[in-house]
Order: structure tokens, then sequence, then C-alpha cells
């Protein structure tokens, strides 16, 4: 399932056929629509349209190129268009210094002016920006501390992202990424974090490979998604998944589950979350931020048992190896871990923990030779190359974790076929030393990405 969080099915583009565009759209998984208005008559053709289709919403808002027929009269048809229950948000706003339709500063006054009614009508905003990275910058900084919203159709650089989603706004990315010379929008692609990323077509503009040439219509979104998920190496599903989530929860439309998830499936591997606590309460953690991860809820109600476990998982040959990597600790529940990987060893399946190393401190005593036989792989969480910056970057819970992490490390390489540590790349964290720790402890080193996760 797919949401097309922008385009413009009001169009004249789309007057000869646009219920077979809708109905394309709905059989391509295309779960809904956000129309974006531009001027006063799309807006209308744009409310008109979500009447009419369950399955399509509208943003009402004026484009900066019109920005100049933002008069009085206009802006109170806004006033009222932003109360119709299916309008999600006030957009297509913002700035374009590219074509220079209306002047910049008749731009700026009706950007500034739609913030307002978007605060005032409580909906995110939809904003274009090309060519205007600094005064769109600054006006979100200045004026929508409190409102939420998107960059549609992200045409920027690295840094604008950065900045864009330190004030709270997510990044939408089109068709153009699929395009032959879109390497700087492909990089940003891969960097955005998954809790930030939402997808759309732009739709009549913007047609991505393969059907570049053509009209575009938002069955073409699966094109766009497609190319993303093999940008940030996951499958096309949990793209799928991790926008819908985002898109849902920014423009509040459809159900989300509020139900935790006990087991979650990323790529060709499951996970399996069996607890929410941890001994580290780490700053670079996802669960300081999020309760999702790649678009699964992990906030747990309650801890299950292995039997709930077990039912959950079903078939361990399905997947590449089944994980204990949740949004807590799992070796604090030992017993859980031991038997769930004793039955998915039993049934042909491959076991994988990932860990903070402290499982013998919090049981006082080694616990990995109760693992010979039952796992397969442990991945380790080494995350600094002392106890100094360990205590400041992890704020362990237990006295002596650092020392007690590598002696861990030292100990599972005697038990456990393969042992990994990790850590992540955070600025202070010195990586070759790492790397140096990782060599002398015969263990194979991987440093991930913030925000990495799987």
């Amino acid at each position: 399932m797919l949401i097309d969080t922008h385009c413009h099915l009001d169009m004249e583009a789309f007057d000869n056929d646009r219920d077979e565009v809708i109905k394309r759209a709905f059989e391509a998984h295309i779960k809904y629509i956000i129309n974006a208005g531009s001027d006063r008559e799309g807006n209308i053709r744009g409310l008109e349209l979500s009447d009419k289709y369950s399955n399509v919403y509208s943003a009402a808002g004026i484009h900066p190129h019109d920005a100049k027929t933002l008069n009085e009269s206009l802006y109170n048809e806004l006033k009222k268009w932003v109360k119709h229950p299916k309008v999600v948000a006030v957009g297509e706003i913002g700035l374009d210094y590219h074509y220079m339709h209306s002047p910049k500063g008749v731009q700026v006054e009706a950007f500034m002016r739609q913030i307002a009614l978007a605060r005032e009508a409580a909906l995110p905003i939809i904003v274009h920006s090309r060519e205007a990275k600094t005064d769109t910058i600054h006006i979100l900084r200045e004026e929508a501390g409190d409102v939420a919203g998107v960059l549609h159709c992200f045409s920027g650089d690295m840094e604008m992202a950065k900045e864009a989603m330190g004030l709270g706004f997510y990044i939408s990315i089109a068709g153009p990424v699929t395009f032959n010379n879109a390497k700087a929008l492909r990089e940003v692609a891969a960097f955005i974090p998954d809790e930030f990323l939402l997808i759309e077509t732009d739709a009549p503009y913007l047609t991505p490979v393969p059907m570049r040439g053509q009209r575009n219509e938002p069955s073409y979104l699966s094109y766009t998604a497609q190319a993303i998920s093999e940008i940030r190496g996951v499958a096309a599903s949990d793209l799928a998944r991790i926008t819908t989530l985002n898109a849902m929860r920014l423009f509040k439309i459809g159900n989300i589950s509020r139900q935790g998830e006990i087991v979650y499936k990323i790529r060709d591997s499951l996970y399996l979350n069996i607890t929410n606590k941890c001994t580290n309460k780490c700053g670079f953690c996802v669960k300081s931020r999020t309760s999702y991860i790649k678009g699964h809820n992990l906030r747990l109600e309650k801890e299950p048992s292995a039997l709930q476990v077990i039912k959950a998982i079903k078939d361990p040959k399905a997947y590449k190896e089944i994980v204990f990597c949740g949004i807590g600790e799992p070796l604090l529940r030992l017993d859980v871990v031991k038997k769930v990987s004793k039955w998915i060893k039993e049934n042909g399946g491959k076991v994988r923990i990932n860990t903070n190393g402290q499982g013998n401190l919090i049981h006082g005593k080694n616990i990995l030779p109760e693992f010979q036989g039952i796992v397969d792989s442990i991945s380790v969480s080494l995350d600094a190359e002392d106890e100094k910056k360990y205590e400041k970057i992890c704020k362990p819970a237990i006295k002596g974790a650092f020392q007690g992490v590598i002696s861990f490390i030292r100990e599972a390489v005697k038990v456990i076929p393969e042992v990994k540590v990790t850590v992540v790349k955070i600025p202070g964290i010195n990586i070759e030393k790492c790397r140096k720790i990782a060599e002398e402890l015969s263990v194979e080193l991987r440093v991930r990405d913030f925000d990495m996760v799987g």
C-alpha cells in the first residue's frame, strides 16, 4: 500500500480520463491520494474530487506562482476551504525564485499568511521551494515553529534537507530520483531517516523512469518507490510501510495501529521485539525519538511470553535469519531468548542476537555457554573506544559496563560461531580505535550510520 502525498488531479491533463486514472491508482495499491491546490480554480476542483472519491483528499493553498492573486477575497475563501472535512493540509505554498511569476516580496507575504492560516486551522503545510533555500528555511524557522509539514518534490541539497528535518519537516521525494542525472537527489534519498521520508508523484509532472515522456499519474508512484527502496537497501514493502505510516501521521488519514508488534520483518529477516527495557540510555537510540522502526510500532504495552513469540514467528525457515532486536535489551529476558532460540533451531531457522553486551553483568554470571548450539551469531554494541566515552554516550545503569562489554565479547567468540561488534558513526567516536579493539578481540567491526537499524 502506498500514499501519493502530492499530485494535481484537478488539472486539465486529466480531463479526458480522470476516473480511469483514479481507478488505475487503486489497482496499483495506491490507498490514498492527496490533491494539492495551486490556484483558485484548482482548489475548487480539488474539493469536488475529494467529495466524489473516498480515497482522494485535498490540500488547499495558493502556489507561489499565483501569490499575486492572494487578495482578501481569495484569502477568505481559503479560510472556508481549510474547514472542509477532507482538507488535510494547507498547500501547495512556498517560494519559487526560478520563474518569478509573482514578485519575491509578494511570494514571501503569501507564504507567511498561509502558514498562519495553517496554524489557525491546526493543519500541516505542503511547501514548494525552488531556488529559494535561504528564504524558505528562514521563514519556516521564524514563522512555522509550531506547524508541521513537508518539503514536497524535494530538489534542494543535503544541507537544506538537514535544516528542514531539524525543524521537524518531512522530505518528500518524487520521480526525478529515477533520472540519470539525479546523483545528488539520490544521496539525499539515501540519507533521510525513516521517520522523515515521504513519496509523491507531483502528477501530471515529473514522470519517473521507465514511464518518462508520458503524462505522470498516481499509479506510477510504484516506480519511484522501487527506486528509493533500492537506494536505501530495503524491500519495496518496507519502504511502502514506512512512507504510508508517515503520511498517515502527518495528514491524519487512515487508521494507525496502536498495538506494539512483537515480530516485525525488514527485508528478508524477522526481528523479535521482546522488551522495551534497557540498561543503557544511549543518546543516539532511535526509541528516544520514535516508537517506530521501518514503519513498525514497537512500543509494547506488555512483554510477550516465549509461547506468544513462537506463535508469532510461525515458520522460521521462511526467513534468512531471526533476530532478537527490538527497542530494548533482549538479554534482560534470558529465559525467553533461550526458549525461543531453541525452538527456532529445532525448526530449521537461524538465530542472531543484537545486544549491548551487558548480559553477563545483568545476570551475574557468564551466560554465553547457555547459547551453545542455539545461537548462530551475535552482534554486540561497542559504541565507544574507551570507558569514559562509553559512559558519556550510553549512560549505562550498571557499573563497569564498558569492561563488561569487552569481557562479554571475549567469551562470545568461544561459543558463538559468528561474533560482530558494532559502533554508531556519531561525532566524537574514534572509529579506527574501535576497529583496533575489534581486531584485538578477533571479531569483525560493523560501522553503523546514525538512524540505520537492522
